[in-house]
């Protein structure tokens, strides 16, 4: 990087330089000097924060940074040690999400928090129903509604249908519904890209727009540092509990972000790897499964990292689950250090010396109310416990610290509920899980999904280290830089089956043509 922003041990609103306060008819919300502890732990120590009416203000920062807790305090969730909270131009005391919203503070998380079963309208009004002679004015509540799903881009008719019924983009838009009707002001957007197709993803830049565009504000949380410069106006860099600045987005590059939040300069170059020759380890020969993917061939040898790359809908996720026997192949076959397999639960691929890494950590790889012990146990209990029968505590406790050094995991203690580690965190504790029993074979969906930069390396630096030690590495991504840089090779999935295959020299560009189809006999993008 030819120059980096300043970074001072006190932070810098480089927005506004010399410490003045800008016009306050500009100023929707703004914190300084908040800090907060949880015991001896400090996530926040001197975060100072401007944001303006009409603006996308973009946060971020590693998983631990002190993002979660700033956004908690803005939203009421949690309360300040330090600091002032002045919104419009006046002090406030924001104790309460109730408090929070009243002002108009509303957050939308990445997991839409709806009612499945009940309507759109039901959805948006619960809690703060619209009431006449005693009943729920639903014609008045449906008028809103439809009002409000005019203002998104969605059809009318949306009004009265279940929530569970709509798509994961559309029901995140009605949670932005759901916040507006509650005539938000301010509209923090946590991580609202994650778990969007591309073209989701347009449909919510479009709905931000018009949003700041009618004076709203919005503080947007994401790891996709790219996006930021398609939707943010100014972005604030957060590093170990400080607000480092705030920067015109037009004054940095991707990499300067990331080199301001991780305090040192990125190194983007590949490691050279001696691949050793030999069988492979793992094969799959025309493997289809009826529906989701067919006539899939890849191998993978001990000691080497193969990436399955393939666009949103194009079958790799369902690849990675019957290679786990999660679900099932209806053709083709499974091979072992070259003995036909087909492991029919989770249980049986383990015994074989298999490991998953599934692509929804919360849902099919975490118990959230355990400790990061237990997570890390789960699964394991005839190597942890007496007899099969009774965990061994200290055993589980010796393993818990082994994987938590090994996996630098940031944690006050290996009792912390998982629930409440930051995504990186969570997702290294995950996979600590899959190596207390080194696997033969790692299969791992989305690896740095919802990660920041510096957990993203230090999980790299893990894939690496294992095939280094002989273990079979399968990445199935939808991260194209995640899978150029990893993989030793790196094959295409496009509409359910394996198409181009790539070495390390693959450009972005080649890849993606053949992910859509555009590429010549030789993969070169048409």
């Amino acid at each position: 990087m030819s120059s980096t922003p300043e970074t001072p041990d006190r932070p810098t609103n480089l927005v506004n330089p010399d410490g003045g306060t800008p016009d306050s008819g500009l100023a929707r919300l703004n914190l300084t000097g908040i800090s907060k502890s949880f015991g001896a732990v400090r996530a926040i120590r001197n975060a100072d924060m401007l944001v303006k009416a009409g603006t996308v203000h973009a946060l971020v920062g590693e998983n631990g940074a002190g993002k979660s807790t700033l956004i908690k305090i803005v939203s009421g969730a949690e309360s300040s040690d330090t600091g002032t909270i002045e919104f419009e131009g006046a002090p406030v005391d924001i104790s309460t999400t109730v408090e929070a919203m009243g002002l108009g503070i509303a957050t939308v998380y990445q997991e839409p928090q709806l009612f499945a079963e009940l309507s759109v309208s039901e959805n948006i009004f619960t809690g703060r129903e619209i009431v006449k002679g005693g009943r729920i004015d639903w014609a008045e509540q449906n008028r809103q509604v439809v009002e409000l799903l005019e203002l998104l881009g969605l059809p009318a008719k949306y009004a009265t249908v279940p929530v569970g019924s709509l798509s994961i983009a559309e029901q995140q838009q009605v949670s932005i519904a759901k916040a507006l009707a509650g005539k938000a002001k301010i509209l923090i957007l946590d991580e609202p890209s994650a778990i969007l197709t591309d073209v989701e993803i347009e449909v919510l830049f479009s709905v931000v727009r018009r949003l700041t565009s009618s004076g709203v504000a919005v503080i947007y949380i994401s790891h996709r540092l790219d996006e930021l410069f398609r939707i943010a106006q100014e972005v604030t860099v957060m590093r170990d509990g400080n607000t480092i600045g705030t920067y015109p987005i037009e004054d940095l590059t991707v990499r300067q972000i990331a080199e301001l939040m991780v305090g040192g300069i990125l190194n983007d170059e590949r490691g050279e790897r001696i691949i050793p020759d030999g069988p492979a380890k793992l094969e799959l020969n025309a493997l289809s499964r009826r529906g989701k993917f067919e006539d899939v061939n890849v191998s993978v040898r001990a000691g080497e990292i193969v990436g399955l790359y393939g666009l949103v809908g194009s079958g790799v996720s369902e690849i990675a689950a019957t290679i786990y026997g999660m679900d099932y192949a209806t053709s083709g076959e499974i091979k072992l250090d070259g003995r036909s397999i087909a492991p029919k639960s989770p249980r049986a691929a383990q015994k074989l010396g298999i490991a998953l890494l599934p692509a929804n950590r919360k849902v099919e790889g975490m118990f959230s109310f355990q400790s990061i012990a237990f997570n890390i146990s789960a699964g394991h209990l005839r190597l942890l416990s007496y007899f099969g029968t009774w965990m061994n505590r200290r055993k589980e406790t010796e393993v818990a610290k082994s994987m938590i050094s090994r996996l630098a995991v940031k944690t006050p203690s290996e009792k912390q509920f998982i629930g409440a580690m930051s995504g990186g965190n969570a997702q290294k504790v995950v996979l600590a899980r899959q190596l207390v029993e080194r696997p033969e074979v790692l299969v791992l969906a989305e690896p740095t999904q919802g990660v920041d930069v510096g957990a993203k390396e230090e999980i790299h630096r893990l894939i690496t280290e294992l095939a280094e030690n002989g273990t079979a590495v399968l990445v199935v991504t939808s991260d194209l830089p995640e899978a150029l840089r990893i993989s030793d090779r790196l094959l295409v999935v496009r509409g359910g089956t394996t198409t181009v295959e790539f070495g390390p020299e693959a450009t972005q560009v080649d890849v993606l043509a053949a992910a859509a189809g555009a590429v010549d006999e030789a993969g070169q993008a048409l």
